[in-house]
């Protein structure tokens, strides 16, 4: 028995008549009653009683009927979520980010575009420190990342794929005595203290900073962590220090802080989208196309040249 016994079986069983049922399979009449003979056969039982008259089915070959249109029905649905899935029209992707991206219009345009485009698929947004991001990739519970990136060599079995820049912001109380000057170098800061990340969570920040600050000649005073941008920004219009911030955050709006641009040369931080080494699946590479879309024309030429594999 085959799908094709089945298919026969269920066009006899419509027609109800074997000339006319040969003639919707284009096939000869003999041959398709020989099908249906040796299917019942197989069977044991008669699917259909036969007179000059008429062709009826039995109650064996009704039930048979009933369960073979589902068992088809099902197998139907069954191939064409396999080609969607196949094709990355359908299934689940689970994407990180870190804090300070949905304060630039690349998430929301992103995420939206992709929905549009990609209905069947089902998307879990993960907000995950880079670090975690990582380990997170590693343990196959998030299939890509945009991480910050602070230019050091990726972790093992991990590629990462820079798309953009954000330059780096200090933030300062707005009665500090540097609050008026529309930008300042980080050696104007060496006695100032500094609000950071916790050295642990790994956010790629705080090497960035610490490169900047040994540059410039010192080494930041560290009085507070707070492993949340916002929290920062609220504890410098405390007084409590200055922290340094990606610029997307300037759109928070506390009315004790400035946002004040640095002049030191590499006083910014990369988005970097992370995945696994190897092929990836279509429904990877599909996103990753969305994410193209939204950058801009040397960010997306960069990003073809770079990382051709993760794109369709």
């Amino acid at each position: 028995m085959d799908l094709r016994h089945l298919r026969y079986f269920l066009v006899v069983a419509e027609e109800l008549h074997f000339t006319r049922a040969a003639q919707r399979l284009h096939i000869a009449q003999p041959p398709l009653s020989q099908q249906i003979r040796a299917l019942e056969e197989e069977l044991g039982v008669e699917l259909f009683e036969r007179n000059r008259r008429r062709v009826a089915l039995t109650p064996a070959g009704e039930h048979f009927r009933r369960r073979t249109s589902a068992l088809l029905g099902e197998l139907a649905v069954a191939c064409e979520e396999t080609r969607r899935i196949g094709e990355g029209r359908a299934g689940e992707l689970s994407v990180g980010f870190t804090s300070s991206l949905p304060f630039t219009s690349l998430l929301p345009e992103v995420l939206l575009d992709f929905r549009q485009t990609y209905p069947g698929v089902t998307l879990t947004l993960r907000e995950l420190f880079t670090a975690r991001q990582f380990e997170a990739l590693r343990e196959g519970t998030l299939d890509i990342g945009f991480v910050r990136y602070d230019g050091l060599a990726p972790p093992e079995d991990l590629v990462l794929t820079e798309i953009r820049r954000d330059p780096l912001r200090l933030v300062i109380n707005a009665r500090h005595p540097l609050a008026g000057q529309a930008q300042v170098a980080l050696s104007e800061l060496a006695d100032e203290p500094f609000i950071v990340y916790p050295a642990g969570v790994g956010t790629g920040l705080n090497s960035r900073v610490r490169t900047l600050c040994k540059a410039a000649g010192y080494a930041p005073r560290v009085v507070q962590e707070a492993g949340e941008a916002t929290t920062q920004i609220g504890l410098v219009a405390a007084g409590l220090g200055v922290a340094i911030l990606p610029a997307p955050l300037e759109c928070v709006h506390i009315g004790e802080v400035r946002y004040l641009p640095l002049r030191d040369e590499g006083a910014h931080v990369s988005l970097a989208l992370a995945t696994r080494s190897g092929p990836q699946p279509a429904l990877l590479r599909n996103f990753v196309e969305r994410v193209q879309a939204h950058l801009s024309p040397e960010a997306g030429a960069l990003l073809r040249q770079q990382a051709a594999h993760l794109l369709p």
